[in-house]
C-alpha cells in the first residue's frame, strides 16, 4: 500500500500556497487579467456617461478602496477577493487616466510618460526595500502594498498608452489593439526562447495587457464614427463581467479542490 504521508517538499509547497496573496501565473491568469482591463475600460466609459462624471469617480474610488480592504484582510489568496480588487483597479485606473487628460487637459504623451515614471518609482522603492519584484514572494503586508501600488500604476500607464496610440497617433482602437497584442508577444517570446528573466517578462506583459484589453473594448463599444462596432460600452462591460465571473468561479472551484486533500 502506497503511503499518503506528505513529503517535506509537498508540505512546503502547501504552506507557500496557503499564505500567498496572489494567484499562480498561468494561462487563465492572463485571460482573466485581459478581460478585467477591457471591463474596466468599458465600465468606466459607461459610468461617466450614465451618471455625473464626478459621482462616477467618487463611486469608483469607494469601490476600489472597499475591494482593496477585502483583499488586504484576506490571510491568503482568495480568487474572488483578488479579482474583485483587480477589476476595481481597472475601473478606477481608467477614470484616473481619463481625468488627467479630459479634466486637466494633459496630453496622452505627457500622461503616459508621467505614469511610466510613477511605475518606475514604485519598482525602485519596492526593489530597494524588499530585494525582489517577484510576484511569487507576496506573503507580507508591505510586499502586498508594493504589489498593488505597481498594479495601479500599470493600469493607469496602460490606459494612457493605449489612448495615445489610438487617438494621438490616429491609429484607431482596432489597430492599437493589434499593435499592443504584437508587443505583448515580445516578452513572452523573450522569456521562452531568449532567456529573459521571469520578473521583467511578467511586469512587461502585465503593463501591455492593459492597452490590449482597453483598445479592443473601445473598438467593440464606440460607434462607427470613431472606428468601432458600436455595441455600446454598457453591454460590452456586462458581457465581460459575466465572463470574468465564470473564470473566477472556475478558479475558486480549483482552489477548493486543491485545499480538500490538505484538510484530510
Amino acid at each position: 500500500m502506497t503511503s499518503t504521508k506528505p513529503t517535506a517538499t509537498t508540505t512546503l509547497q502547501t504552506v507557500a500556497q496557503a499564505v500567498s496573496k496572489v494567484p499562480e501565473v498561468a494561462a487563465i491568469f492572463w485571460v482573466t487579467k485581459a478581460m478585467t482591463t477591457a471591463m474596466g475600460e468599458s465600465a468606466s466609459d459607461y459610468l461617466v456617461r450614465a451618471i455625473p462624471p464626478q459621482l462616477a469617480v467618487v463611486l469608483g474610488a469607494i469601490g476600489l478602496a472597499t475591494a482593496l480592504a477585502l483583499q488586504l484582510r484576506a490571510p491568503r489568496y482568495v480568487p474572488w477577493r483578488y479579482w474583485l480588487a483587480v477589476s476595481m483597479v481597472g475601473v478606477f485606473g481608467t477614470m484616473a487616466a481619463d481625468v488627467v487628460h479630459v479634466a486637466l487637459g494633459v496630453p496622452y504623451l505627457v500622461s503616459t510618460a508621467a505614469f511610466a515614471g510613477g511605475l518606475a518609482i514604485v519598482f525602485v522603492a519596492w526593489s530597494r526595500t524588499e530585494g525582489t519584484l517577484s510576484v511569487h514572494s507576496i506573503r507580507t503586508r508591505r510586499r502586498e502594498l508594493f504589489y498593488w501600488a505597481a498594479v495601479m500604476a500599470t493600469f493607469a500607464l496602460g490606459t494612457a498608452a493605449g489612448d495615445m496610440v489610438a487617438v494621438t497617433l490616429h491609429l484607431g482602437y482596432l489597430a492599437a489593439g493589434i499593435v499592443f497584442t504584437v508587443l505583448l508577444l515580445v516578452p513572452a517570446a523573450a522569456y521562452r526562447w531568449w532567456g529573459l528573466a521571469a520578473v521583467p517578462a511578467f511586469w512587461t506583459a502585465y503593463v501591455l495587457t492593459r492597452p490590449v484589453g482597453a483598445s479592443f473594448a473601445d473598438w467593440l463599444g464606440v460607434g462607427p464614427e470613431r472606428g468601432g462596432l458600436g455595441l455600446g460600452s454598457g453591454p460590452v462591460a456586462l458581457a465581460l463581467v459575466i465572463g470574468i465571473a465564470a473564470l473566477v468561479g472556475r478558479m475558486s472551484a480549483a482552489a477548493h479542490a486543491d485545499e480538500a486533500p490538505a484538510r484530510h
